[in-house]
């Protein structure tokens, strides 16, 4: 299996393997990488993989799934990896992302069992593993430099913690999260694990990363890395649970089912859409959005428009509050037919010189929906609040805010016969005011989180600034 730039000019050969980019993130060209041709999954094959998951559990379903983008790492060795990562002890339960109805024709996905109780615990706990594998392999070191607007972070830094050869340098939002997503991240004393909080918004944080995997001189001489889903095999990571979900609420391959995934950097949405590529049976994939609608507009009107940090709202589900959504790009590489020179075009030019493009008179729109499946909506703090109380009062389930997010927009979705799957982002306490604000009491704290708002916190607040965390990096590098 070969990979290219989201932005690899017309005639280019030049391709990487699965390896090469994992410790790589951005390609050289500033694009995204994506397998040279996806996979193909028959009705037959898929009927085989079902029984893979109902007789031999996740981590096997993942190793077979994995396999089909991974070929330069020994069959064996990817197994032991899966096995090593998808326990019950780690996620829970055996089922790993067990499916929850909530009424006729809905379906919550548990994805955060996880040692942060969030869903980016799936592929990051998977990425620390095959971090530490290779970099053993090659006797290397890798300094990950990431941003996160709530949950990527923490899951990060706990996937890296001990992790031998890897040290985390991770950028938030000054401010901008809920105090116990700091306190997950802040608390963390490991001496190889380096928090920056940035005066500004998540796209502020975004920035930097991308600014510093630009600079490849700087980028090579300190073996830099990202844990951001613009890593291609942290999203190759999240497409198993779209089959661990279908499998779950269908019966045979005939069946279709739908998704609606609460988004903001595109990355959830976009393994969905790597799985409908594969041939696994989705029929629609909704795409929840909150106040900061950048991708809510775009499927409606084919108009992406990035906002300015002063115009990126600060709501009550913050880790969607992100207007410049990444792995964007990979979908519309493929919507564009895969031609490199218009993506680079629109991501790298247009977006740069007007901070907007605009599809709507573009043949290609269209497909969007037709082709691709993908459906769109946004929610607001008064439609969370709602939802929130709706779900508790009526199904006696209580879902964090980016949930109900999915679960307001899950509804304006609803196709007769085909099930509705929204995949939970995090577990309530994360976002514990906007639960107070709703039902009026606390939601249930797991163990092992006692107290952690007041434990000593390790951060320093810093300005985005590219040069001063360059020489932050390079200063703890010796």
């Amino acid at each position: 299996m070969n990979y290219l730039s989201t932005r690899s000019p017309a005639g280019s050969t030049e391709r990487k393997r699965f390896c090469e980019i994992l410790l790589e993130g951005l390609a050289p060209d500033g694009g995204l990488y994506l397998p040279e041709t996806y996979p193909q999954i028959s009705a037959a094959r898929l009927e085989e993989l079902r029984q893979v998951y109902k007789s031999q559990g996740y981590a096997d379903l993942a190793f077979e799934v994995l396999s089909l983008f991974i070929d330069d790492i020994p069959a064996e060795d990817l197994r032991a990896l899966c096995r090593k990562t998808y326990t019950q002890a780690v996620f829970g339960t055996a089922e790993i992302v067990p499916l929850r109805p909530l009424e006729s024709g809905l379906w919550l996905e548990a994805l955060s069992n996880g040692p942060t109780l969030a869903f980016k615990d799936m592929a990051m706990q998977l990425l620390g593993n095959l971090f530490e594998y290779e970099l053993a392999r090659r006797g290397e070191e890798l300094n990950i430099f990431g941003a996160t607007s709530g949950d990527t972070g923490s899951a990060a830094e706990y996937a890296m913690r001990g992790k031998k050869g890897v040290r985390v340098f991770m950028t938030s939002p000054h401010g901008r999260m809920s105090p116990f997503q700091q306190a997950q991240m802040f608390s963390l004393q490991d001496a190889n694990i380096h928090n920056l909080a940035v005066k500004g918004v998540f796209d502020d944080c975004q920035d930097l990363v991308k600014a510093v995997s630009n600079d490849l001189e700087y980028k090579r001489r300190y073996k830099i890395g990202t844990v951001n889903s613009i890593n291609w095999a942290r999203l190759l990571a999240q497409v198993v649970y779209y089959f661990a979900g279908y499998f779950q609420c269908t019966s045979n391959a005939t069946e279709r089912v739908s998704f609606t995934v609460p988004s903001g950097n595109f990355g959830n949405v976009c393994a969905g859409h790597v799985a409908r590529m594969m041939g696994l049976p989705i029929h629609k994939l909704v795409v929840a959005t909150n106040e900061n609608d950048v991708l809510d507009e775009f499927f409606r009107t084919g108009v992406y428009r990035v906002r300015g940090t002063a115009d990126t709202h600060e709501t009550s589900s913050p880790s969607m509050d992100i207007s410049k959504a990444s792995n964007f790009e990979r979908f519309v590489f493929d919507l564009l037919g895969r031609d490199g020179d218009q993506t680079r075009a629109l991501f790298g030019d247009a977006l740069n010189k007007t901070g907007h493009f605009d599809l709507s008179e573009h043949p290609a729109f269209a497909q969007a929906a037709a082709r691709y499946g993908f459906e769109s909506g946004k929610s607001t703090h008064s439609n969370r609040l709602t939802t929130i109380q709706d779900t508790y009062q009526r199904f006696n389930e209580m879902v964090d805010t980016h949930t109900a997010d999915g679960i307001k927009v899950a509804r304006e979705h609803l196709t007769p016969g085909v099930p509705m799957v929204v995949l939970e982002t995090a577990l309530p306490i994360k976002f514990a005011a906007t639960i107070v604000e709703a039902l009026g009491r606390e939601p249930v704290r797991p163990a092992g989180f006692e107290g952690i708002e007041a434990l000593p916190k390790r951060v320093q607040v810093i300005e985005a600034d590219v040069s001063w965390v360059k020489n932050y990096i390079a200063s703890h590098c010796d």
